[in-house]
């Protein structure tokens, strides 16, 4: 299991990434955080790149920012998407990890 350290580490860099100061909306980088509530193209562009960053393009980007966005803005929601796959993939991570261990210490 993850250290104490790491898990505050996490938790600090999720607090950042929701409630730190940015270009972007808090609600905004919330929605793309969490890759849901978003309208399009705006959430083409999020599920991709949360979901299949292969296949972001630049027509993605260029739908995106005809909403009204700035690079700066959008540079903030990609990274709050890649972030908050990255924190449920984590969370999944020590869920598995957690319930083998007990089932591990049970059997």
């Amino acid at each position: 299991m993850p250290d104490d350290m790491t898990r505050a580490a996490h938790r600090a860099l999720v607090d950042r990434i929701l409630n730190g100061e940015g270009r972007a909306a808090a609600q905004q980088r919330a929605h793309a955080f969490g890759n849901d509530g978003l309208s399009p193209p705006l959430d083409t562009l999020i599920s991709k790149v949360a979901t299949r960053p292969a296949q972001v393009t630049e027509a993605d980007f260029a739908a995106a920012k005809a909403l009204g966005l700035s690079e700066d803005q959008l540079f903030e929601l990609v990274i709050c998407a890649a972030v908050g796959q990255s924190a449920r993939l984590y969370e999944a991570g020590l869920a598995a990890l957690a319930e083998a261990t007990v089932n591990g210490e049970a059997g």
